[in-house]
């Protein structure tokens, strides 16, 4: 894994999305998972599912051990070009009109927010009152 290690493009990697031929990028390297397919413990489908893409979160979402990771090295067969890897889409969210569409004052809504909880209140403890005075 030294600095002479092959560089892949992504195309080059998609092109091997078989079960008889299957490479995969995780953390920016390239591996040969083919003879590892039916030893795979989630099944070779979720390792299909990955190629012709950067599978770093897949892998990284399941959690793997430690064992597992060692394993990797066993299947490594270069690096990717980072260059050639879309940059992920952020996504955001649309605007939201802000709540108070009325117009009405940001004293109003503060002060309501604190006298109808108030007068709940008080309305609970007049009708205890009156209730036991009975």
């Amino acid at each position: 894994m030294g600095s002479d290690a092959k560089v892949y493009t992504l195309a080059e990697v998609s092109a091997h999305n078989t079960p008889k031929d299957c490479w995969l990028v995780v953390n920016g390297k390239v591996y040969d998972v083919t003879k590892f397919l039916e030893d795979h413990p989630g099944g070779d489908d979720v390792l299909l599912s990955s190629t012709g893409k950067d599978a770093t979160d897949d892998f990284e979402d399941v959690g793997h051990s430690t064992t597992a990771r060692a394993m990797m090295d066993e299947y490594y067969i270069g690096e990717i070009d980072t260059a050639t890897i879309p940059e992920k889409v952020k996504y955001t969210a649309p605007s939201q009109p802000h709540y108070n569409q009325d117009k009405t004052s940001e004293f109003i809504i503060k002060l309501l927010q604190f006298l109808v909880p108030l007068a709940i209140l008080g309305l609970a403890v007049a009708v205890r009152i009156y209730t036991k005075s009975e």
